[in-house]
């Protein structure tokens, strides 16, 4: 005896989602540059790199929502490589090279995974 099942899916729905992750990945990365500004780790002079030259872009590529910081002064990808240099700390008491290490290997890895998946949920609630 066989058991038989009809599936119906609201695609309208699923696209909904679908546009709720992408919002909810930038919004993720947007807490992330907001603990960036907040510890103060990013070399800083006149706080153009910092404040102006990084921002978020989100978009949906294929099956995937990605969201990206972006850093694109052009004097960023230098002083990110290169912690030898003498970095002042006035404005920015711990700025130094590659400020983003803390959320790749370190101590805030957890940030973005734990902030998307809550996020996500505030949004889809029981979906």
């Amino acid at each position: 005896m066989g058991a038989k099942a009809k599936i119906e899916l609201d695609l309208s729905a699923i696209r909904g989602m679908e546009q709720q992750v992408v919002e909810v990945a930038e919004e993720t990365m947007e807490v992330l540059h907001q603990d960036l500004v907040a510890s103060a780790v990013m070399p800083y002079d006149q706080g153009d790199m910092q404040n102006n030259e990084t921002f978020v872009v989100a978009a949906a590529e294929g099956d995937e929502a990605r969201a990206t910081l972006v850093t694109g002064s052009p004097q960023a990808r230098r002083l990110y490589y290169h912690p030898e240099y003498n970095f002042q700390t006035v404005n920015n008491a711990n700025a130094g090279a590659e400020w983003l290490e803390a959320y790749i290997s370190g101590d805030k890895t957890g940030l973005a995974p734990e902030t998307f998946a809550k996020l996500l949920k505030e949004r889809l609630g029981n979906a």
